[in-house]
Parts: structure tokens; sequence; C-alpha cells
């Protein structure tokens, strides 16, 4: 396997992870890490921590992480694309969709590799999830529902739970279901006293006629992570934080009530709940990584995704700021 030399700019919370992912990943060397503040985790082990990505760029890097605050992205992600240098960057893509144009735009125009942190696509649940979708093994799916609740986490300070947590919840859906959004209605409340939304709960409407609902939160004093997937032959539940998979079976429903006679309803059937391997999603999100940089797969979550995710997240806020339904058919995404 080609040796690629990686940088990583950004040693916070996260960035501490993708530190030890990258120095357990084959093929990969961490060469360098920066951060303005310094390294309050431990991450460099010896390792020079650079001041700035410029200093990061100067030590020969061929690709690299971004983990730094969402307002910064498109500045490191730029500079990265001037030098060359393939980037991971963090979800979301960035602060607005007008920044992340620009960034996947510059990505594009250089012929590099650029990809969106959206880790959740690698949780095997949802990864065994999508395949049995493409098999066929549902039939048609009619409803996608989320919910994500927890503590409020004190890493996040620029962004509210839309951007932060609701974008997991947009991406897999629309990731899932192999369809976009075309319509979202949404409601977000302020409770915790800080400048950005802390709950939301919004209704879609996928282009191929699925309907979804998202139940998100940092207000919670439990942690939730569901993913239901409604369709003609049954549902699966997918729990993403233990990362199992059940498939709950539809049973007959059988009337004799004749005005009842036309309705097409289920009743409970068997459960089965899939014995699945189960790897760490952000190192099989780095693996993709490497490897479409590589050329031997491509299955990141690539800028034009982040760029649409984040789309749909700026409707979502609009919608609830104006109280009404947003269509997104005319978003560039």
């Amino acid at each position: 396997m080609a040796h690629l030399r990686a940088g990583l700019i950004g040693l916070g919370m996260m960035g501490r992870h993708h530190a030890r992912v990258l120095r357990e990943l084959e093929g990969v060397e961490l060469v360098a890490v920066a951060d303005s503040f310094g390294d309050p985790h431990g991450v460099a082990e010896g390792l020079n921590v650079c001041a700035s990505v410029d200093e990061l760029i100067d030590q020969g890097i061929d690709m690299a992480v971004a983990a730094v605050p969402t307002i910064l992205h498109e500045e490191v992600a730029l500079k990265l694309a001037a030098a060359g240098v393939h980037c991971l960057v963090e979800k979301p893509i960035a602060n607005d969709s007008a920044s992340g144009l620009r960034i996947a735009s510059a990505f594009e125009a250089a012929g590099l590799i650029g990809a969106v942190g959206h880790i959740e696509r690698f949780n095997p649940a949802l990864q065994n999830l999508r395949a049995r979708l493409e098999a066929g093994e549902l039939g048609d799916v009619y409803q996608i529902s989320t919910r994500r609740q927890g503590p409020f986490p004190a890493r996040i300070a620029d962004v509210g739970v839309v951007k932060d947590l609701a974008t997991h919840d947009i991406d897999l859906t629309a990731w899932l279901a192999q369809s976009r959004f075309v319509d979202i209605f949404a409601r977000t409340t302020h409770r915790s006293g800080r400048e950005h939304e802390d709950m939301v709960m919004a209704t879609g409407l996928l282009d191929d006629g699925i309907i979804t609902n998202h139940t998100v939160n940092w207000m919670s004093p439990f942690k939730e992570r569901t993913t239901v997937v409604l369709g003609d032959r049954g549902a699966f539940v997918a729990d993403t934080i233990s990362a199992d998979l059940t498939f709950f079976e539809n049973g007959t429903f059988q009337t004799e009530w004749e005005s009842m006679a036309a309705f097409r309803g289920v009743s409970e059937g068997s459960s089965t709940r899939f014995a699945l391997a189960k790897r760490e999603p952000l190192k099989m999100e780095h693996e993709a990584f490497r490897d479409a940089i590589l050329g031997e797969s491509m299955n990141i979550v690539t800028l034009g995704e982040g760029l649409a995710t984040l789309q749909v997240a700026e409707a979502v806020l609009d919608s609830a700021k104006s109280g009404t339904s947003v269509s997104l058919f005319d978003l560039a995404i």
C-alpha cells in the first residue's frame, strides 16, 4: 500500500480521536499536527505542534484532517486545496452553504479528494441496513424516522443542534433512501440560554415519496440514537449507540368486519436481531478516505453530499423561523 503523509489540524475533543486512528491506519503516517491553542489532550506525542494550517502544509503532507471549529472550515480547507492536499473536514462542511460551495468547488477544480466527516454512515448497523434496503429486503420504503437526543456537549460553541446533530440524520436519511430531500417543515426551541437552538423537530419529504421525521436535542438526560425504516414488509430499527440492527416483520391482519375489509393493515410478527461485525466507525471513515485518495474506492461522503446536507439544515432553520414548509427543489444540490 502507498505511504501517505498525514496532517491533523484541530487538537480538541474530536482531534484526539482522529490522531489515534491516523496512527493506527495502514499506509498512513501522521507526521504533523496543528492548533493555535496548543495541545490540551497530548495528541502530538513528540511531534511539533504547528500554530497554523500554513505551518502544517510546510511539513510536506499529502492528506489532512480538519477538526477545527466550523467557522474556520473554509479558511483551512481552501488553503489545503491550494497546496494540493486532500482533506477530510469534520461535519458540517462549513458554517453556511455559500462557504461550503466554495470549498467543494476548490477541491473539484484542483482534482483533489475532499470528504466530510458524517461518521454515522460508517456505523455498522446503518451500513448493514443500507445493504439490506438495497437488496430489497424491506420492499417499498414508506418512512424514515430518527431520534438523536442527549445532554449538551461541551465541545460545541459555534453552532446549534441543527448543524451539529441534525446534519447526521439528514445525511443518513438521504443516504439510506438514496433520495434527496425536497420539502421540510421544522420547529426549534431555545431552552438553554444560548444563542443557538437546542431542540428541533422536523418533518420531511424525499424525492421518491418517502416521508421522514427527526427529533433532535441536547437537552435530554439520556442518550438516544435510533433510526427506524418502515416499509412494505416490516421495519428495521437501528441503534447506533450499540450498533444493533433489528428487523420487525409484519404479521397478517385478518378482519371479518365488512366495512373494514378494504383496510390494509398489519399485526405484530417475528423479530430478528442481526449479529454484526462491529468495527469502529471512525476507523472505517478514515479507511474510506485513504482508499479514495489511492483511487481504490469512493465510499466517502463527498463534499457535494456534505453541501446538500448543509442546505437542508439551513432549510430546517428557515422553516422554523418562518413557520412554514420550505421547498428544496430550487437548491443547487
